[in-house]
């Protein structure tokens, strides 16, 4: 009997959960809040799966190393509220103090969001190398650490 690989498994389940929930958010922003990407969907994609990859890698690590599913989502949420609170995905970033926004610029989700927003509403993108570096990197080790330590 042949065994599926764990970098299958962890692929073929980011990239349903990423087009899912790419669909369903796409959906709802269009009925209830007559949302249409004004710049280049490409663009805006291509973003939108950097990002969730990003977010994935970073649930799939802690997965991977974390003893029991109760210590996973304790640390999952100690990462992740914060996130989505100073990234400007809950509290607008602009309207944080200067203090804030360049502790919130450090989170590679405050860069996901940054770039969401100029490929979905075809602002210009100021700096695309950083974000983009951030989350590559963040997937690249996320992704090595979760395929280390990956347990059926």
């Amino acid at each position: 009997m042949a065994f599926v690989k764990p970098i299958a498994i962890l692929f073929v389940e980011i990239t349903i959960y990423s087009l899912v929930s790419l669909v369903l958010i796409y959906i709802v922003a269009f009925l209830f809040f007559d949302f249409q990407i004004r710049g280049n969907f490409l663009k805006f994609f291509l973003s939108f799966i950097l990002v969730m990859l990003s977010i994935f890698s970073i649930g799939m690590m802690l997965g991977g190393i974390a003893p029991n599913m109760k210590i996973t989502s304790t640390v999952a949420s100690i990462l992740y509220f914060p996130m989505l609170i100073f990234s400007g995905a809950s509290l607008p970033y602009e309207s944080m103090p200067n203090a804030l926004q360049n502790f919130a610029n450090l989170l590679h989700l405050t860069q996901g969001i940054k770039l969401l927003k100029a490929t979905g509403l075809g602002f210009p993108i100021d700096n695309i190398f950083f974000p983009i570096v951030l989350m590559v990197s963040i997937i690249m080790i996320c992704t090595t650490v979760s395929l280390k330590f990956f347990k059926w």
